[in-house]
C-alpha cells in the first residue's frame, strides 16, 4: 500500500492542528468573550506554544475569520435541514420536531458561536455573515409556512415566522445552560411553545 506524500502528510498535520486551535478559540470565546480572549490564552488552552498559534494564524481576527467560516457552512446546512418545505406537510408535532432539532443541534455542537457572535468586540465585518444567517431564519420559516398554510395574508405570515424565531431565540440560551442530563427537558419546553403559538395561528 503507497503511503502518503510526505507535503499530503504535512498538510493533514497542519490541517488538523488548525483545527486544534480553533476549537480551543472556540472555547475560549464562549467562557470570557472574544474582547478579552489572548492568543496566548488560547495556545494555552489547545496545549501548544504561542509560536505554534501564531505559524498558523496571524492573530486573534484570523482564528474568528475561521470559526465564522465554520459557522456559517453549519447553519446553512442546518438550514437545509430544518427549513425544507418537503417536511411543511408533517403533523404539526413532527414539523416542529424537523425545524428545531437541526438548529437546536448546531448551537451545541458550536458552544463558543453564540457566545462570539452574539458578543461584543468583534469585528463588524466578520459578523455580516453569520448574522445575514441568523436573519434568514425569518425568511426560510416564511417560505415553509407559505406551503403549510398557503390560506394566511402575507403580512400574517410573515409576522408568524418573526414571533416563530424570537421564541425559538428566547428560549435556546436556556437550552444551551442547562446541563446535559437535563437538556431534552429544555428542548422539549421550546417545542412545546413553538406548538401552542403555530396552533394558535393556526397552521395545523
Amino acid at each position: 500500500m503507497t503511503e502518503p506524500a510526505p507535503e499530503r502528510r504535512r498538510q493533514a498535520r497542519g490541517e488538523r492542528r488548525m483545527a486544534q486551535l480553533a476549537d480551543a478559540a472556540a472555547e475560549l470565546f464562549a467562557e470570557v468573550g472574544y474582547a478579552k480572549a489572548t492568543t496566548n490564552a488560547i495556545a494555552a488552552r489547545a496545549g501548544v506554544s504561542p509560536g505554534t498559534l501564531y505559524q498558523f494564524f496571524r492573530n486573534k481576527e484570523a482564528l474568528a475569520v475561521t470559526l465564522a467560516e465554520r459557522y456559517e457552512r453549519a447553519l446553512r446546512d442546518a438550514h437545509e435541514r430544518a427549513f425544507d418545505p418537503a417536511l411543511a406537510s408533517l403533523p404539526l408535532a413532527d414539523f416542529v420536531d424537523r425545524m428545531v432539532d437541526p438548529m437546536i443541534s448546531v448551537n451545541v455542537e458550536n458552544p463558543g458561536f453564540k457566545a462570539l457572535f452574539a458578543g461584543g468586540g468583534l469585528p463588524e465585518h466578520l459578523t455580516e455573515a453569520t448574522r445575514n444567517l441568523h436573519q434568514a431564519v425569518v425568511g426560510k420559516i416564511d417560505e415553509v409556512l407559505a406551503v403549510r398554510a398557503p390560506e394566511l395574508e402575507p403580512e400574517r405570515r410573515h409576522t408568524t415566522a418573526v414571533v416563530a424565531t424570537q421564541i425559538f431565540g428566547a428560549l435556546l440560551g436556556t437550552v444551551l445552560a442547562a446541563p446535559e442530563a437535563e437538556r431534552a427537558r429544555w428542548v422539549a419546553e421550546v417545542k412545546r411553545a413553538l406548538s401552542g403559538y403555530l396552533r394558535s395561528v393556526p397552521v395545523e
